[in-house]
């Protein structure tokens, strides 16, 4: 068994900055090396702990948003942190365990741009397979005009929709629920909108 655990660290440390993040390697439960396989009963591959036999279920990561607005204008974040330090962005992130989605979307606001947002309601749902993330965006709104750069950010700024810093945006996803904000405004019809990137 030490032969084989001395093998799996090898390859790991070969190969150390090439995992992906959805590579495993060892069981998180009892440190054991994983097989990938198709459990029985299932239809998927899965990693499965060579010792205690844990199945390691991976799923896609839940990002909760906000296009928020004070007036006619769309409250957006230049980056601080990588991925695409610098560019702009809604505030958005990672959900935490046992948040829901709209107190998710609040939180990262509250975080990323030190506004209180009014959650409205639900905007848009936007799966993103080749990275395994779903984005569930909401729309709301600022009951004051009082706002900041969180850790997480540069600056926060108020635009327009004229004014949007569209070839500055950090992620495609964002680029396109704006541009749907913005159809949609103008037509005055806010249906949930679901799809894909």
């Amino acid at each position: 068994m030490q032969w084989i655990a001395a093998v799996y660290f090898k390859k790991l440390w070969r190969g150390r900055n090439k995992l992906k993040a959805d590579e495993m390697n060892f069981c998180s439960n009892c440190s054991a090396p994983v097989l990938r396989q198709i459990p029985e009963g299932d239809d998927h591959f899965r990693y499965v702990c060579s010792e205690c036999g844990l199945i390691h279920y991976q799923n896609p990561k839940i990002v909760a948003g906000c296009i928020v607005t004070w007036q006619d204008k769309v409250l957006l974040c230049r980056r601080a942190i990588d991925p695409r330090k610098g560019l702009w962005t809604i505030p958005a992130g990672f959900m935490e365990l046992r948040e829901t989605v709209d107190s998710a979307a609040a939180r990262e606001t509250l975080e990323e741009a030190m506004a209180d947002v009014k959650i409205d309601e639900l905007f848009c749902i936007y799966s993103i397979p080749h990275v395994s993330q779903v984005y569930i965006i909401f729309r709301g709104h600022l009951e004051q005009r009082d706002f900041a750069a969180g850790v997480e950010s540069l600056e926060v700024a108020l635009f327009a929709e004229n004014e949007i810093p569209w070839r500055a945006l950090a992620f495609r996803v964002v680029h396109v629920a704006l541009e749907r904000y913005f159809e949609t405004r103008h037509e005055g019809d806010f249906r949930p909108y679901i799809g894909v990137i």
